[in-house]
């Protein structure tokens, strides 16, 4: 059987995927200090993160079109998979159901799903390599959608914001409360709900101790690891992401470990420093 997965722009492939007509990413639409980025998987992260720095502005997104997911989507495979970031976090998930239906207008026999990742980052790219490994085992279509929205409501994202001035930008922290925290080096340890949506679950002076945090929060809520993959991305910070790999495999047996620097959309938000680890 042929399949494909198409997925925003919010996820990142592994240097093993990208390029393989299995495997299209979907891309969103940066916005820094005037200039329009397309999030197409080729953006320099170091050259993201200085424009992202020397903006006065908060950087804003776009989601793709209907009519991207609708192309993407085109193709001769035999199951066709849809992967967005949280659908409480863009609307790049609603796009991908409107692509999906636009699709099955002229393919009504298509076999297609669209996965609202309740996540972002590395959270979708699990979810691509759990289709890859039902893929190649031979599991029928609906088995498939059935064994990857179980993973999807099951695994956990958890992050840590070193740098927050793009959240002082787009107004969710008042300029003296970032002053505060850069004086005081507070830094906010945040996860995603099972709905997808961010809440700060603690914060930390300095960031060493809210990675101390964060790894102590992934492992008390964290059940069956030895089955599960250890996802982590990070924004031009990999010595201090190998630090967090380390500490959680100290305390934690898992299935697998997959490290991938952020892509463009992802970048964008968590900045310079930032780190996200799913599992």
């Amino acid at each position: 059987m042929k399949f494909r997965i198409a997925m925003d722009s919010a996820g990142e492939f592994t240097q093993e995927l990208r390029g393989r007509e299995e495997y299209v990413l979907v891309p969103l639409t940066l916005s820094i200090g005037g200039e329009d980025i397309v999030d197409d998987g080729t953006v320099s992260q170091k050259e993201l993160v200085r424009k992202i720095a020397e903006s006065p502005s908060c950087p804003r997104t776009s989601c793709p079109s209907p009519e991207a997911y609708r192309a993407a989507y085109d193709c001769e495979a035999d199951h066709i998979y849809g992967i967005t970031i949280s659908s409480n976090l863009s609307g790049s998930y609603q796009s991908a159901i409107i692509g999906k239906e636009m699709y099955l207008e002229d393919h009504p026999d298509a076999r297609i799903h669209v996965f609202d990742s309740c996540s972002t980052s590395v959270g979708e790219t699990i979810l691509v390599l759990k289709i890859k490994e039902l893929e190649e085992r031979g599991l029928p279509f609906e088995d498939i959608v059935r064994e990857v929205e179980a993973l999807s409501a099951e695994k956990s994202t958890t992050f840590v914001l070193d740098n927050l001035e793009t959240l002082r930008k787009n107004g969710r922290l008042s300029r003296m409360k970032a002053l505060a925290a850069q004086v005081l080096k507070i830094k906010p340890i945040c996860a995603g709900t099972k709905e997808g949506e961010i809440v700060q679950i603690d914060q930390a002076r300095g960031i060493n101790k809210a990675l101390v945090k964060m790894v102590q929060y992934v492992v008390d809520h964290t059940m069956n690891s030895e089955n599960k993959i250890l996802a982590i991305s990070f924004v031009n910070c990999a010595e201090r992401a190998v630090m967090v790999r380390d500490a959680l495999l100290e305390r934690m047996k898992v299935r697998e470990v997959l490290m991938l620097e952020m892509g463009g959309l992802s970048t964008t938000y968590a900045n310079d420093g930032g780190i996200i680890v799913v599992i």
